[in-house]
């Protein structure tokens, strides 16, 4: 294999502690999905109780879904996600499938929707500047930081992190604690049934589950943790842990602050709620700092992205240009193809059809992710590591179910997003195809 006849010069450093880990897991799940989706979740749901428990659901299912990649980061420690993981607990070809989709639209179409996400916040503080042209121009300019330096890279990370952190902590204080609220109540009572037991609930899980992407974001550069043994599964975990909280309490502060009908089908549902909350003009300053979150998710995406197609060319001479990196330790070729692909979808696609689009296509990839564990804990019963999933065989096994009930309902509901998912995963069979030719020959 082409992984073994690298040079230590070419291999990525362990230059990513703790900290910097959790920051990419927090920045690639808090973007586009959680100021966005409760528009359209409300659309077919108006018990706040079914709301309420649509996002905590998320929450436990990501949690779920953290618990099973901890173990399976600890059991192969090597950066890749989903590509590693399958490739070693069900079979190559898999690995490669969700390597492909990674590398092709898997952090692009995020990375697209977060841009989205960007351009429509700041045109709401500044009218004239049109959105997609402010989403392409933010792709671009971190994908030239990213691409030049690691380190700059990482420290920017954990300072736009905080950032996030603070301004969400502050809007849900004031949202809460100094705004006139609404008068709902979150007591589940009949009307809570009928939603949760609604297809329009089993639809609504697909913001949610989008919302909740990114936290197996640091399975990605597993091979850049220092002692990922400990790290891996604690940025994993902590990081799930401190969004689920974050994001119930958030989704809570919009529906106390506005009134249903008003955010009813609504893209822009915190500049709804920061008008409730501190007027048109402190809206407009949440406006742009909440276009600065969005910023946070793009540059952890562009951070963790890249790197699945990186290990894939230590592997498959076919991708051998990816395998580059400057003196600096970055990726830039893999960083620089993603952000083409990410540009691409910001000027023709819809946010709502990518959403969906991105949602069916990563949730088949996680799920058969998952379902590795159980081969591994065949194949290595009596093996002794670090860290096991807590709650197995539950915890895998309420990840398969929620997952795969939401699947059957979004193919159901959104039949062509879903045949475009599928078509984007089957595209990689050729490719597979003709990697392990040209590495035959190699």
């Amino acid at each position: 294999m082409m992984r073994n006849l690298l040079s230590k010069a070419m291999q990525p450093h362990k230059h990513i502690g703790f900290a910097t880990a959790t920051s990419v897991i927090v920045t690639n799940m808090i973007g586009a999905g959680v100021f966005t989706s409760l528009g359209f979740q409300l659309v077919a749901i108006q018990s706040p109780f079914a709301i309420f428990l649509l996002w905590l659901l998320g929450g436990v299912i990501a949690l779920c879904g953290a618990a099973v990649y901890a173990e399976l980061g600890v059991r192969f420690p090597r950066s890749g996600g989903e590509y590693n993981f399958l490739s070693n607990t069900i079979h190559p070809m898999a690995g490669f499938l969700a390597g492909w989709l990674s590398a092709t639209v898997g952090f692009a179409a995020p990375v697209a929707l977060s841009a989205k996400g960007f351009g429509f916040y700041l045109s709401r503080v500044l009218p004239l500047i049109n959105p997609s042209f402010a989403a392409c121009l933010c792709v671009l300019a971190l994908c030239l930081m990213h691409s030049v330096s690691v380190r700059e890279g990482t420290i920017f990370q954990n300072a736009v992190t905080a950032c996030e952190v603070i301004l969400i902590v502050f809007l849900i204080s004031m949202g809460l604690f100094i705004a006139s609220h609404q008068p709902i109540s979150f007591v589940p009572d009949r009307r809570s049934f009928q939603d949760i037991f609604s297809s329009s609930f089993a639809v609504s899980l697909v913001y949610v589950f989008y919302s909740y992407c990114g936290w197996n974001a640091s399975t990605y550069i597993v091979s850049e943790i220092r002692n990922p043994q400990k790290n891996l599964p604690a940025s994993l975990i902590t990081a799930t842990l401190m969004v689920t909280i974050l994001y119930i309490l958030l989704n809570v502060t919009f529906l106390y602050t506005a009134p249903i009908n008003e955010l009813q089908g609504v893209l822009e549902i915190a500049h709804v709620s920061s008008v409730k909350i501190f007027g048109s003009g402190g809206a407009k300053i949440m406006s742009i700092i909440i276009s600065i979150v969005f910023i946070g998710s793009i540059s952890g995406m562009t951070l963790a992205g890249p790197r699945v197609i990186n290990v894939m060319s230590e592997d498959y001479p076919l991708f051998k240009p990816f395998l580059k990196r400057n003196s600096y330790g970055s990726p830039y070729i893999a960083i620089v193809f993603q952000s083409c692909v990410a540009l691409f979808l910001v000027i023709s696609s819809t946010f709502e059809a990518i959403i969906t689009y991105i949602s069916f296509t990563l949730s088949l990839s996680t799920c058969l992710t998952v379902i590795g564990i159980f081969i591994v804990r065949l194949k290595r019963a009596d093996s002794e590591i670090l860290y096991k999933c807590w709650g197995y065989p539950v915890t895998p096994i309420l990840f398969l179910g929620l997952n795969v009930w939401m699947l059957i309902y979004i193919f159901s509901e959104k039949p062509v997003e879903s045949m475009w998912g599928l078509i984007t995963i089957s595209t990689g069979v050729p490719m597979y195809l003709w990697a392990k030719r040209i590495s035959k020959s190699h």
